[in-house]
């Protein structure tokens, strides 16, 4: 594995990218890797004690192997759990890029891999000038996409594979996460993208009850990651 850290992006949100991210972080650590998962912005929250904390973020913690300032690996915490940049306006936070990456950059140093889960699909907004695209690209990280499984997918899939290649980053592989229990096409909808996406699948994740990161990395495959 030549990359220091992989960009986590979704055909959509709810699709599975924590989950996702989380079995990546532990399949890297049980190979050995220093790894730490990054959730640059988040919505939202739930109090613990004095704390407001974010459920994706503590996922992505309790797979890591690195300990973190929460406030590096989860720069922007927004309450309300809707759009970044309409959660961040309503509670007067300025989403900045740079401040973003000089968190990256700490982590960085600590870590060998780092895992960051990017909010929503991949052009969500992060301000009024900015999208998670643009912040993509500023890591210049390779991407994994998590294509949530369900009618529609197929076009989700293809435009944000061209949307990665727009910003020319490279992508390194995906997931087929099934997020419809009722849906009968979810093979063949899995074969029509690997006809199609110019990028190795690191597994397939079918629907069931309890699916958590430990069940998940034992159905992804690290190999399989473009060099």
């Amino acid at each position: 594995m030549n990359a220091a850290g992989f960009f986590i992006t979704g055909t959509d949100t709810g699709v599975g990218k924590t989950l996702v991210s989380a079995a990546l972080i532990r399949l890297f650590a049980q190979r050995g890797f220093k790894v730490a998962g990054m959730k640059p912005v988040a919505s939202g929250a739930f109090r613990d004690g004095e704390d407001w904390r974010n459920e994706d973020v503590e996922t992505l913690r309790a797979q890591a192997n690195v300990e973190l300032p929460i406030a590096t690996i989860n720069p922007y915490l927004m309450k309300e759990a809707t759009a970044p940049h309409i959660a961040a306006a309503a509670e007067g936070i300025q989403i900045e890029l740079e401040h973003i990456e000089r968190c990256y950059r700490e982590i960085r140093r600590a870590a060998d891999v780092v895992v960051v889960e990017g909010a929503g699909g991949f052009v969500v907004p992060l301000n009024a000038s900015a999208n998670s695209d643009d912040l993509a690209a500023r890591l210049g990280l390779p991407v994994i996409l998590v294509v949530g499984i369900r009618l529609g997918c197929i076009n989700h899939a293809l435009l944000t594979r061209q949307a990665i290649a727009g910003k020319g980053l490279r992508l390194a592989g995906w997931v087929a996460n099934a997020i419809d229990p009722q849906e009968s096409q979810a093979s063949s909808m899995i074969a029509s993208l690997q006809q199609r996406i110019d990028a190795p699948m690191l597994g397939s994740l079918p629907w069931r009850d309890g699916m958590d990161a430990a069940k998940a990395s034992g159905l992804l495959d690290l190999a399989a990651l473009q060099p």
